[in-house]
């Protein structure tokens, strides 16, 4: 496992990440900054039972199932979804997956940092990746596809994407994400985790504050499993 220099990285946040002229083109925008601390195999899951246990009770409270289609937010990741040809009925927004699944009664639980990303997700309606600093190279590039890039999704097989897809890459083409509902697998967060690059997918409609709250809601709910933050969030273009 490749050692990496989270607080180092911070001191180059500004450079870390460059949302290119035909992504910016599509309306995309982010939030992003980095947290480390302890191997995620080391954090106690149940430092974050009491903010599942808010949250759970502030989306009951806010939403019911059959309304989600009709909520603001909802709507605008929909909506780009339509642009990119991704049929929102089929693939949800992970936000609004997120959201689905704990009015349901399935939240997910999968390690105590991811959890932690879950959670912001779901209480700000805004989608949330995840990406272990040291399997990934810098400066990061948020484009378009020429099309036959390999990617590597969670759970699924290889693929080969299609020209104009919008993709997060890092310095060596790696994909690491189809924007913005799709993370690889070469750059997920594991047990063996100390760093992360906290990114907040923004769609046309969505402003730039909630992005950069929404990254720091999973700065504050890292900080309770003990791990440190940058002390900015950078917000592209």
């Amino acid at each position: 496992m490749c050692v990496v220099d989270c607080s180092g990285l911070c001191r180059e946040l500004a450079g870390l990440l460059v949302v290119e002229d035909d992504a910016a083109g599509l309306g995309i925008r982010v939030a992003y900054s980095l947290s480390w601390g302890r191997p995620v195999r080391e954090l106690d899951p149940g430092r974050l039972v009491a903010e599942e246990e808010k949250l759970l009770a502030e989306l009951r409270e806010r939403y019911r199932v059959e309304e989600l289609p009709r909520d603001p937010l909802v709507r605008t990741y929909r909506d780009f979804y339509w642009r990119i040809g991704i049929d929102p009925t089929k693939t949800r927004p992970s936000s609004e997956a997120l959201v689905r699944r704990a009015l349901r009664g399935k939240w997910p639980r999968i390690n105590p940092v991811v959890d932690a990303g879950n959670i912001a997700s779901a209480r700000m309606m805004v989608p949330v990746g995840l990406y272990d600093a040291a399997k990934f190279k810098p400066p990061l590039r948020i484009t378009l596809a020429r099309g036959g890039e390999e990617f590597h999704p969670i759970g699924g097989k290889p693929e080969k994407l299609e020209q104009g897809t919008p993709i997060l890459v890092d310095g060596d083409g790696r994909v690491m994400h189809v924007y913005p509902h799709r993370d690889s697998v070469e750059t997920m967060v594991a047990q063996d985790t100390t760093c992360i690059l906290i990114v907040a997918a923004g769609v046309p409609g969505v402003q730039r504050e909630q992005l950069v709250e929404t990254v720091k809601e999973v700065q504050r709910l890292v900080g309770l499993l003990g791990w440190s933050s940058c002390s900015r969030v950078e917000a592209k273009p």
